[in-house]
């Protein structure tokens, strides 16, 4: 059984919070359904990586790195298409000094 999405955003930004980063809901979407992205920001090293909720074969929540780049500004416009394609979209920023994730599921 799946979470709804309000409920494993919530759960990841108190995740997040409890190790000493910081976690921000930059877009809500469907509290039910809504897909999440979540942008790492990792504060030492000033670099970003974007991950994107999918689901595998057996209906279970993983996520998947849709896209890779040394550009911020790259990432940005890969969650702004998402976005453009997918109205009840979520989106969530981690800022970590170590560039963690907080994400419990499968990373692909």
């Amino acid at each position: 059984m799946l979470l709804n999405s309000d409920l494993w955003v919530s759960a990841l930004i108190r995740r997040a919070e409890i190790a000493g980063a910081n976690a921000t809901v930059v877009r809500r979407g469907d509290t039910r359904a809504g897909t999440v992205i979540v942008k790492a920001w990792d504060t030492s090293t000033r670099r970003a990586r974007v991950y994107s909720e999918a689901f595998g074969p057996d209906g279970e929540r993983l996520w998947i790195q849709p896209v890779e780049s040394e550009f911020e500004s790259e990432l940005d416009a890969y969650v702004q298409r998402q976005v453009g394609y997918d109205p009840d979209l979520w989106v969530v920023e981690v800022e970590d000094r170590q560039g963690r994730h907080f994400i419990t599921e499968d990373v692909g």
